[in-house]
């Protein structure tokens, strides 16, 4: 399991809920670059994080992040 980099869905669901970066960032009280990051795969959010932003786009934590 080291090593794995989680599937990522963020963009695809930030976009179909209406949000841009920078919007989605100031509910989940993150800067915009992080959002960015997460986005391309370059950071893996914390729990808390993952969470917020999943209540945010009114989906599951799954839906966003999963192994492959």
């Amino acid at each position: 399991m080291n090593g794995m980099k989680p599937v990522n869905r963020l963009e695809e669901y930030r976009r179909a809920a209406g949000f841009t970066q920078q919007e989605l960032s100031v509910v989940a009280e993150v800067s915009r670059k992080s959002i960015n990051a997460i986005e391309n795969g370059v950071y893996v959010p914390s729990t808390v994080l993952a969470l917020k932003i999943a209540t945010t786009l009114d989906c599951k934590v799954e839906d966003l992040f999963k192994l492959p």
